[in-house]
């Protein structure tokens, strides 16, 4: 390869005659990775086996049907969840008991029973039922969760992306946003260790977030803190409080909070939780308890008695954090190794969560995650960080390192280079 200056020069910068050069020899590395019958899959954050090996003292618990408050688990009723689990994750999520919402076992059917509520019911804030407003619009920071957007394009939603930054969405531009439109009434957020940035909303954002001015006097930040728990470092990230920020700035109940330990415990058998002022709690189990008496409470018991305290939580989370964080390092390893100084492509070196994002050269992505399948490679397809999968630039790539062995990680991330290196001598190349 060209080299300026001990340094490879980048890729655009390079003659044609060496992109022609490059193509051909990536062409053929290409038609080696396809006779090798690849079979790997790198489209969601799902837990390894060895993840959920961790949990597998659950199926013999709980000891007794009965909770600490004295409660048959068993029955009906207790539609907030039972209480020593509420205090647990209460303490890890820097919220009252009071302000927290034990259910079932996902977040994102909770997210949608919010939504549902807001547009059937309106808030405890609104003036009138959602679905009677002439407009309803959502930010949506970008890259961004793609069930999120989902969520609102069910609805018929209307979204305005704005740019997430390290420190979280670019306040300056959500502000200017809110400040004069009232058919603004949410944004989405997961603030710690974002899908698939893995930026961490600072204090100073969230502090904004929380005392921004906003047209609409029912404003909701929908802060989903998936990831709150999920370190891939010593060095653990903490979640800003929200709630006590909203509340001191005088919108105790634009914050709606969810969690749930999905990735922390068993991914279709855990518990979701959902934070927000009393009043909002009450008002979501208000509307919740037409249409259920209780949720499983006997697995919420399980959960407790599994983890003990709040320190139980922490220290399982370091056992999880064994197993993946050799993942992400070798993600970074490998496309270190292939790509770096090629100017073709950048990705984040996240400290926790689940996915690494990989922006490659404008127009290509497309064109990488077509030519990933064609070698037997699943990834998320491109635009999926964008509302409508409609990435303006064609250049984000989620990845997700976290299900596959090492081993399929490192052959995985092997292939996806050689395709990124191949698209972007092809578009180079004319």
């Amino acid at each position: 390869m060209s080299e300026q200056s001990g340094q490879q020069t980048p890729l655009p910068h390079r003659a044609a005659g060496e992109v022609r050069a490059v193509l051909e020899q990536q062409r053929a590395a290409y038609e080696a990775l396809t006779a090798r019958g690849l079979k790997l899959d790198l489209t969601r954050g799902k837990p390894a086996a060895a993840q959920l090996d961790l949990s597998d003292a659950l199926l013999s618990l709980p000891s007794s049907a009965t909770d600490k408050s004295g409660v048959d688990t068993r029955n009906y009723g207790g539609l907030e969840g039972i209480r020593e689990l509420r205090e647990m994750f209460a303490d890890l999520l820097w919220v009252e008991p009071d302000q927290v919402v034990a259910g079932g076992n996902s977040s994102l059917v909770m997210m949608r029973e919010v939504l549902v509520d807001l547009w059937l019911k309106g808030g405890v804030d609104s003036e009138r039922p959602w679905g009677q407003e002439e407009k309803v619009t959502f930010i949506c920071p970008v890259p961004g969760y793609d069930r999120h957007f989902t969520l609102l394009d069910w609805f018929g939603i209307d979204t305005v992306t704005v740019p997430m930054n390290e420190d979280g969405p670019d306040v300056d531009a959500v502000a200017a946003l809110v400040a004069d439109d009232p058919s603004i009434k949410g944004m989405w957020i997961v603030p710690t260790y974002a899908n698939p940035t893995g930026s961490v909303v600072s204090l100073e954002v969230a502090e904004r977030l929380a005392s921004m001015p906003t047209a609409a006097p029912d404003f909701k930040i929908l802060w989903d803190n998936a990831y709150a728990f999920h370190h891939l470092t010593e060095d653990e990230a903490k979640s800003a409080d929200i709630l006590s920020l909203a509340s001191a700035a005088g919108h105790p109940h634009r914050p709606i909070m969810f969690a749930s330990t999905s990735k922390i415990t068993y991914a279709g058998a855990g518990v979701a939780f959902l934070g927000g002022s009393v009043e909002t709690v009450r008002w979501y189990t208000g509307h919740l308890g037409k249409g259920a008496i209780g949720p499983d409470k006997l697995n919420q018991l399980r959960h407790a008695e599994f983890f003990g305290s709040p320190q139980g939580v922490r220290d399982h989370m370091a056992k999880h954090r064994a197993i993946i964080a050799p993942k992400f390092d070798e993600v970074d390893r490998v496309l270190t190794e292939r790509l770096d100084g090629l100017g073709i492509a950048t990705w984040t070196k996240p400290t926790g969560g689940y996915f690494v994002s990989l922006d490659v050269l404008d127009g290509t992505a497309a064109r990488v995650v077509e030519l990933a399948k064609a070698a037997g490679i699943a990834l998320t397809p491109a635009g999926s960080s964008f509302p409508r999968g409609e990435d303006p630039d064609d250049r984000n790539i989620r990845l997700a390192p976290t299900f596959p062995g090492i081993e399929e990680v490192t052959a995985a991330m092997e292939a996806v280079a050689t395709c990124v290196v191949l698209a972007a001598a092809e578009k180079l190349a004319g």
